[in-house]
C-alpha cells in the first residue's frame, strides 16, 4: 500500500460521507471535510482556524476542554481505537444533533500535535431508538393496567 499516491487518501478525505476533522493543539480547526460540512451545516472556510468550540453545545464546552488540554499533555487519549463516543453536537442553524465518533491523536510533519475525529450523525436513528423505547413502556404499562 506504499505505493498509493497520498492524492488518492486525500480526496478520499475530502469526499468521505462521514466527517472528518481535524483540530490542532489549540482546538482550532484545520481541516473539515464534505462530510462535516453535511453534518454541521458550515462549509470549510467558514470553520477554518476557528475553535472545535462551534460545535460544541455550552453546557458541553468545560468537560470537553478540560479533556481535550489533558490528551495534548500527556500526549495520549483515554479512548482506544475500538471505543466509539456518543455525544451531543451543534449545527449551523442551531439544531442540536446526536453525533457518534472516533478520535485519534496525529502528530504532523513538523512535530505539532493534532486531533482527528471521523464523526457520523445519528440523530435520525437515536430518535427512532427513543421512540421505540417510548413504544414498549407504553406498551408495558398498558399490560399491566389490563392485569
Amino acid at each position: 500500500m506504499e505505493d498509493l499516491d497520498p492524492e488518492v487518501v486525500l480526496a478520499m478525505a475530502a469526499q468521505a460521507p462521514d466527517g472528518i476533522v481535524i483540530v490542532d493543539r489549540e482546538g482550532l480547526i484545520r481541516y473539515w471535510n464534505r462530510g462535516a460540512e453535511r453534518i454541521f451545516g458550515y462549509s470549510a472556510a467558514d470553520v477554518a482556524g476557528r475553535d472545535l468550540d462551534i460545535i460544541i453545545p455550552d453546557k458541553h464546552r468545560k468537560r470537553h476542554a478540560d479533556g481535550f488540554r489533558t490528551a495534548m499533555e500527556r500526549g495520549a487519549t483515554r479512548y482506544g481505537e475500538a471505543d466509539l463516543l456518543t455525544v451531543p453536537a451543534l449545527a449551523a442553524d442551531g439544531r442540536t444533533l446526536s453525533i457518534e465518533f472516533s478520535v485519534v491523536l496525529l502528530t504532523g510533519s513538523d512535530g505539532g500535535a493534532h486531533v482527528g475525529a471521523v464523526i457520523r450523525d445519528v440523530t435520525a436513528r437515536r430518535a427512532r431508538e427513543r421512540e421505540m423505547m417510548r413504544r414498549r413502556a407504553e406498551a408495558a404499562t398498558s399490560e399491566h393496567t389490563t392485569v
